[in-house]
C-alpha cells in the first residue's frame, strides 16, 4: 500500500494514456515513458478508437504489468468496475462519474482513490470524503477531452494548497514540457501529462524533457 508522504513524490510525472492516444504502441510507449521517468500511470481508454469489451481488460492487464515491473502504481479512468476486475492500484473519477463515498466504499484497502476537481469547493468535498489525492484542472486549454470546464489555470492550484496544505495534488488539463513548471510553482505536487508523452515520437525522452524543465 503507498503511503501519503510517499504519494506526492510519486504523483511528479503523471502519465494519463489509452490506446486511442498513442503514436505507437501503447504497451511499448508506457514502458518507455516509465523508462523517460513517469512515476504515475492512470489508464484512460475512452473516446473515438479506443478498445472495449475484453480488447480493454487485455489491455488493461497487459499495462498494469509493465508498471508493476517498475514500481509504478496503476490506476484506472472512471470505470469502477474494471479497477476491481483488474485489481488496479487505484481508481480516478470525475465530478460526474457518481457518488464520490459510495464509489469510495466499493474500493479494496489497497487502492488509491483521485477526483478530479476545479475549485475549491469541489477539492474540499473531495478531502472531506477522505480521497488519496485530487487532480485539479484544466490548468490550459486542451484538445483531449471534450467536456473541458472553463479554464482558470495555475491559480486554482494555489487556492486549493491555501485550503489543503497537505493533501496530495497533481495538475491536469493541457500541460506541456513549456508551461508545467508554472503549475508546480503554484504548489501542485506533480503534472498529469497524455499527448506530450503519448503522441511524442521518443517517448522517453520527452518523459525526461518534462521532469527537466519541473
Amino acid at each position: 500500500m503507498i503511503k501519503q508522504n510517499n504519494l506526492k513524490k510519486q504523483l511528479s510525472l503523471y502519465f494519463v494514456m489509452g490506446s486511442q492516444n498513442c503514436k505507437y504502441d501503447p504497451v511499448e510507449t508506457l514502458e518507455k515513458a516509465i523508462q523517460g521517468g513517469v512515476t504515475f500511470f492512470q489508464f484512460r481508454e475512452k473516446g473515438e478508437g479506443s478498445r472495449t469489451g475484453e480488447g480493454k481488460i487485455e489491455l488493461g492487464l497487459q499495462l498494469k504489468e509493465v508498471c508493476h515491473q517498475y514500481d509504478v502504481p496503476f490506476i484506472v479512468n472512471d470505470d469502477l468496475g474494471l479497477a476491481i476486475e483488474l485489481d488496479a492500484d487505484g481508481l480516478h473519477i470525475g465530478q460526474e462519474d457518481g457518488d464520490m463515498k459510495k464509489i469510495k466504499d466499493s474500493l479494496k484497502s489497497h487502492q488509491l482513490f483521485g477526483v478530479s476537481t476545479h475549485n475549491v469547493e469541489e477539492a474540499l468535498e473531495a478531502h472531506r470524503i477522505g480521497v488519496d489525492y485530487i487532480g485539479v484542472g484544466p490548468m490550459f486549454n486542451t484538445n483531449t477531452k471534450e467536456d473541458i470546464e472553463e479554464v482558470r489555470g495555475p491559480v486554482v492550484i494555489k487556492e486549493i494548497r491555501e485550503q489543503l496544505p497537505g493533501i496530495p495534488l497533481v495538475g491536469i488539463g493541457g500541460i506541456k514540457h513549456n508551461n508545467a513548471l508554472k503549475v508546480i510553482e503554484a504548489g501542485a505536487d506533480g503534472v498529469a501529462v497524455i499527448s506530450d508523452i503519448a503522441e511524442a515520437d521518443f517517448p522517453t525522452r520527452a518523459a525526461e524533457r518534462m521532469l527537466k524543465d519541473i
